[in-house]
């Protein structure tokens, strides 16, 4: 159900055949798609349509500049009707003008954020609820003074600790700085290692060595390298029946 790619780098480099790799995809994830990129600020694209209906993202991919940081999100609507503003990635600025983004591919389940943000999205997912939730507890951490990139580590790590249980949060979040990555679902996120970076995709994509991210622990990412590392904890989503039944079709 939905898939994701992140990608950071020390330097500018050009993923765009992972790219048309992974938008292929979209067969499968007909219900729209989504990329954040940096062009001298930070730039949301979205359709509500399947990636490769698309009459212009081919193109942009073809002619878009080599990137040091990029996600990528192909959607399969579980909950929330098909239309762009429920297309991933979210986006949105703390307090301290700091924007942060992210791409989730899950269903969440349990937690109170779940119905208390649906009257502030722009539309009508659990994953945007989720991101609202996300965004006040970084405000609620600003109100001690603007938090160092550790303390935001230990915050991101905190927040999807708490509610990894009951709920699949594959998920990437940036800062601007920081590339958060998490799973909580077997085989359902790996990682290559390129000359100046890393890309992570929920599904490998091309023949190279991949390599399972590992479960339940946030790792934080500068610049193509590890930087911070949780704890594992213990919210493995352990999948009911019907979640099976709908991920099992995708891929008939």
């Amino acid at each position: 159900m939905c898939e994701l790619l992140g990608f950071t780098a020390s330097k500018n480099t050009d993923i765009s055949a992972y790219l048309k790799a992974f938008y292929a995809h979209s067969v499968q994830n007909p219900h729209g798609w989504g990329m954040m990129y940096e062009d001298g600020v930070r730039v949301i694209l979205k359709e509500a349509v399947n990636a490769t209906e698309s009459i212009f993202l081919s193109d942009f991919i073809d002619t878009m500049q080599p990137q040091k940081t990029l996600l990528a999100h192909i959607r399969f609507a579980t909950v929330g009707t098909v239309r762009e503003e429920n297309c991933h990635p979210f986006t949105g600025i703390d307090d301290s003008g700091r924007e942060w983004t992210m791409i989730h591919n899950g269903t969440i389940f349990d937690g109170d954020h779940n119905h208390r943000y649906a009257a502030h999205q722009q539309g009508d997912t659990d994953s945007e609820r989720f991101f609202l939730s996300l965004l006040d507890a970084v405000n609620h951490q600003l109100a001690g003074g603007i938090p160092t990139d550790r303390e935001r580590f230990e915050m991101i790590n905190r927040f999807i600790a708490v509610h990894a249980p009951r709920n699949k949060l594959n998920l990437m979040i940036y800062d601007g700085d920081l590339l958060y990555v998490h799973k909580n679902l077997k085989n359902t996120l790996c990682f290559k290692r390129l000359e100046n970076g890393i890309l992570f995709a929920t599904r490998q994509l091309d023949n190279g060595t991949w390599v399972p991210f590992p479960m339940t622990q946030v790792i934080a990412y500068r610049n193509g390298e590890e930087v911070f590392r949780g704890d594992r904890h213990k919210g493995v989503f352990v999948p009911p029946l019907e979640y099976i039944t709908v991920s099992d079709a995708m891929y008939i």
